[in-house]
């Protein structure tokens, strides 16, 4: 396992070049299913010391000791309505993540491998599947075998629950500033939950937006929609894992352009991987700014400080 975690930490220190660096891992239902290693700070096999929370989701198993610091711990497999892993009477591990500046335990049968594939070979899948359950992308290993990537996101927020609800003073701001047909937003996020809490967030505001799934479609939107006096988005706001083409390299394709209507829109990345390299990583690719999922008040201010200078 330290041997794993050391190439774990080697791989999430690789240049970006549109690579998805994943470990996989299986559940009760012995399918293959992959996390990007920039998520995860530890993989542990599951202690004997698991503190039971009365009165929770029949996902939250329950509370660990990591670092000196409680960690909540979730059964991934319960949450996806698979059977629960017997973890008293069987080995079984939790792989530690940060999501949006907070730490959870994913609970999972075993972890299996790393897998670096390019994002160009990560498909969608099919839109029946993505908008009824938790799969947000496919990718398939040489030999055929399918690796699936979860919207731990979507997951998350229906079992740990998301804030979306925005200051009083933010909110009479926005709604004080009326910007119709002159400030825009482009927002770029395959996840549902995230879109749902990025669109309500604008919505509040009273702030226009367009919303892709998909970096490359966003882009080719961009290009599209330039007029003479400039592109009609003030603003885009792009996850960073992305089937076809990540943020980083969506950030590299805006911000190198030729034309200054495109290259000069002011660009933030919005991601779940809010550890302070990726912060550092975003302000190297050229993103102007970067700010973490799931805090509807940094969105909202940032939007607004956007839009004041506008006014």
């Amino acid at each position: 396992m330290d041997q794993m975690m050391e190439e774990v930490d080697r791989r999430a220190n690789l240049a970006f070049s549109n690579q998805m660096e994943m470990l996989t891992f299986f559940l009760a239902d012995n399918q293959q299913y992959g996390i990007n290693v920039f998520k995860i700070i530890e993989v542990i096999e599951t202690p004997r010391n698991v503190v039971v929370m009365p009165n929770s989701h029949k996902a939250i198993v329950g509370a660990i000791d990591f670092r000196g610091k409680a960690v909540t711990v979730i059964d991934l497999g319960c949450g996806l309505g698979l059977a629960p892993v017997d973890y008293r009477n069987s080995l079984s591990y939790i792989i530690v993540c940060e999501y949006s500046g907070t730490t959870q335990g994913l609970m999972v049968t075993s972890p299996n491998k790393l897998l670096n594939k390019s994002w160009g070979d990560v498909q969608r899948p099919g839109s029946g599947i993505q908008s009824s359950g938790y799969l947000t992308a496919l990718t398939y290993e040489e030999n055929g075998e399918a690796v699936q990537i979860l919207d731990i996101e979507k997951l998350l927020g229906e079992i740990i629950g998301v804030d979306n609800e925005i200051e009083e003073s933010l909110l009479k701001q926005g709604q004080g500033m009326n910007l119709k047909g002159v400030f825009r937003v482009l927002v770029i996020d395959d996840s549902k939950a995230a879109q749902k809490l990025l669109t309500s967030t604008l919505d509040k505001l009273g702030v226009e937006y367009d919303v892709f799934d998909g970096a490359q479609p966003a882009f080719d939107r961009l290009e599209s929609s330039l007029t003479d006096e400039g592109s009609i988005y003030s603003l885009i706001v792009s996850d960073i894992e992305m089937p076809g083409m990540d943020g980083f390299t969506f950030t590299r394709k805006v911000k190198q352009h030729a034309d200054p209507r495109v290259s000069s829109v002011h660009l933030v990345l919005h991601s779940s991987m809010s550890n302070q390299s990726n912060k550092v990583k975003a302000q190297e690719i050229g993103a102007d700014d970067f700010i973490p999922k799931y805090d509807p008040n940094a969105i909202a201010g940032l939007i607004l400080s956007k839009m004041a200078a506008l006014v």
